[in-house]
């Protein structure tokens, strides 16, 4: 698909996020300057999580680098969960607010999934409500799932035209492997969803033209698993321990230095999917405010 035999183009997601969080940028200055609307995040953490304080440190920077209004309501670990659905309903309310994420993981004595659909389907610049599920998978507008959206993305960034291609997603989450699958299936490939009990996975993964990882095993996707000139997309990120030594790294669910001998185009770990989801976040909350008003949705 993307590119001869050999050494694979490598897939720059910080660059592909940079020129969208621009496009963003020119989209926000254009709703206030015509609108007098400016669009509006609210992220919501309850706990000290580590890796989520950090997560939405840099959410609450990017909205406001975009020219974004960022709300930021920081709660108790012990916070009830009737206290939190209290403020979600705040937040479903509040004009200035046109997007809500809440941070996961929740504390353990709170119900995510009943969190995550009390927020106002209108508001879900996640995706993760079953009205959005429902729109995205029977084609219809909807708010789709951050991280799914930056894999179309960089695909696309590789090769343009996705119509005919052969996709093979290995993972089945309602996160990431369903919602790339509705995507892609969107832009015209034929879609197969793998995942830890198909048969023969490694010979399944060969025929993709575009192979989607998102299976959460450390390198699991092996060079012989990739089709000569494939375009390789790794979500994966974990955490390994470097042979011989006190010190860690971060590698995909795809062994790159094997893969990228053959793909055509591949994403590393890090710097290829995650810094695609904040801005695909910030996307989704220009499209949600854009509706919001009934304004047609800039182009990003």
């Amino acid at each position: 698909m993307a590119g001869e035999h050999g050494d694979a183009q490598l897939i720059d997601g910080k660059a592909v996020a940079a020129e969208l969080r621009e496009r963003i940028a020119t989209a926000v200055s254009e709703l206030k300057s015509s609108h007098g609307l400016a669009p509006g995040l609210a992220v919501v953490l309850v706990g000290e999580d580590p890796a989520s304080q950090v997560y939405v440190r840099n959410k609450a920077r990017q909205t406001s680098a975009a020219g974004m209004q960022s709300f930021e309501h920081r709660l108790d670990a012990q916070t009830s969960q009737a206290d939190l659905l209290d403020l979600i309903n705040r937040l479903n309310g509040d004009p200035n607010v046109h997007g809500i994420l809440v941070q996961l993981p929740l504390p353990a004595h709170i119900n995510s999934q009943l969190v995550l659909n009390s927020v106002d389907p209108a508001k879900d610049v996640d995706g993760f409500h079953p009205v959005n599920v429902g729109r995205l998978s029977t084609g219809e507008a909807a708010l789709v799932p951050c991280t799914p959206l930056g894999c179309t993305i960089l695909a696309k960034s590789a090769q343009p035209d996705l119509t005919g291609a052969e996709a093979v997603i290995i993972g089945r989450s309602n996160i990431v492997g369903k919602p790339v699958a509705q995507l892609l299936l969107r832009e015209n490939c034929t879609v197969t969803i793998a995942h830890s009990r198909t048969r023969n996975l490694a010979d399944v993964a060969r025929r993709a033209d575009l192979l989607i990882a998102a299976v959460g095993r450390p390198e699991m996707v092996k060079g012989d698993w990739v089709k000569p000139g494939a375009i390789v997309i790794d979500v994966g990120i974990n955490r390994i321990d470097v042979d011989g030594s006190d010190r860690t790294k971060l590698v995909g669910d795809v062994d790159f230095a094997e893969a990228s001998r053959v793909a055509g185009a591949i994403t590393p770990v890090p710097g290829g999917v995650g810094p695609m989801t904040i801005a695909c976040l910030l996307r989704n909350t220009v499209q949600a405010a854009a509706a919001a008003r009934g304004i047609a949705m800039p182009e990003i």
